[in-house]
């Protein structure tokens, strides 16, 4: 196989001491608002009905401070290995790791928002090297979105989906893969969608937990569960979406607080942890508070709350209503994810669809929430992608 070009350089992560020391400053001296009016008896969904609970976010906020271990998340990143390139004037920041096996596939993870790089860490591994030598294996590209993590901000408008999935097939040639197979969920899954849609020459076929069909299509057909789907994804926009109408018009307002304010970051992330996770009251039902803590912290450090947010302003409503996929594509609509599509309204997006996937847990961060089933369904949806493929 090909070796990366010169255009990729080796890059560690290692925050200052005193980046530290300041962040742990800030969250001693934060100013914090009185509880919610809610009714606020554990467990239970209604306590988060006015966000994030005082209770909740002070014992993290106290964690974070006191307990949570940020240089074993550099430590983590650094062994799965960190690089940088520079795309259409752009540095982007990925993990490559490399699998042993000689008939791994090369494979592209994309994350979205509010996650991070963060979102695959407990799953790279299995996948490059997989315990069951049956499973394939890959070679595994994590890349930071632009404005997010280590990549770099972009300082003009013009970087939405489009341009990162064409910014991906670019990153993947210069590592050596002239093809390969890619995965996403939330902005990742849409940047997915356009890489399947847009280059079939270098994509295998996809796998995702986001499906979008084309708009303007009818209910008449659909299974009870699914139309309760459509109804559930259409109380979400209309009722519990006002993050993504900030983030979508007002990035730059949002963003100061979100760059000044480790508090305020915090509490803006954890909020959607908890509503898009499959638990009934707190996240850490399922998601550790360390891993929350290393995506918040990332943010933090490399000062992109406004920068992330503009993702939104970018591709808010933007994906191709003509976009059609025609490469071998495997989805996977986790029961608590905030948006999920009926696989009638996803057969007109895309054409190919070898394997769908409805299991009976998990929410809008499976590779965090049910890492093990994650990569297993992972596994199966891509070895049926590239059956079909050949």
């Amino acid at each position: 196989m090909p070796r990366p070009t010169s255009d990729v350089q080796a890059f560690e992560a290692h925050a200052t001491d005193a980046d530290l020391d300041d962040l742990r400053a800030r969250l001693a001296a934060a100013r914090l608002p009185e509880a919610e009016t809610v009714h606020r008896a554990a467990p239970g969904p209604r306590r988060w009905e006015q966000g994030v609970p005082l209770a909740d976010l002070v014992d993290v906020v106290n964690y974070w401070r006191t307990g949570y271990n940020w240089r074993s998340f550099e430590e983590r990143l650094n062994r799965i290995g960190q690089f940088r390139t520079t795309i259409d004037d752009l540095g982007i920041h990925f993990l490559h790791r490399r699998s042993a096996r000689a008939d791994a596939t090369p494979l592209i993870l994309t994350h979205g928002w509010p996650d991070s790089i963060a979102r695959f860490i407990d799953v790279v591994d299995e996948l490059a090297d997989p315990k069951d030598a049956d499973a394939p294996a890959f070679h595994v590209v994590v890349p930071s979105l632009p404005g997010f993590g280590y990549s770099d901000k972009p300082t003009i408008t013009g970087w939405g989906t489009e341009k990162v999935a064409a910014a991906w097939v670019e990153l993947m040639e210069r590592l050596g893969y002239s093809t390969f197979a890619a995965h996403g969920g939330d902005w990742g899954g849409n940047i997915t969608t356009v890489l399947g849609g847009r280059f079939p020459a270098h994509v295998l076929g996809i796998h995702t937990t986001f499906a979008e069909g084309p708009p303007g299509l009818t209910t008449d057909g659909l299974t009870a569960d699914e139309c309760r789907w459509t109804e559930e994804t259409r109380d979400f926009w209309r009722h519990r979406a006002a993050y993504a109408k900030q983030q979508a018009t007002r990035p730059q307002t949002i963003g100061y607080s979100l760059v000044d304010s480790p508090v305020g970051l915090l509490a803006w992330i954890l909020d959607k942890f908890a509503e898009w996770s499959d638990t009934e009251d707190s996240p850490f039902e399922t998601i550790s508070r360390d891993r929350v803590l290393d995506d918040v912290t990332l943010y933090w450090l490399t000062r992109t709350g406004a920068s992330s947010a503009r993702i939104y302003y970018e591709s808010h409503n933007s994906l191709d209503p003509e976009l059609r996929v025609d490469v071998p594509s495997a989805i996977t609509m986790y029961p608590r994810d905030v948006e999920k599509c009926p696989r009638p309204w996803a057969q007109e997006r895309y054409r190919q669809i070898v394997r769908w996937g409805s299991p009976q847990n998990g929410g809008h961060f499976p590779s965090l929430e049910v890492p093990e089933f994650f990569v297993k369904d992972l596994q199966e949806g891509l070895a049926a992608v590239l059956a079909a493929d050949r």
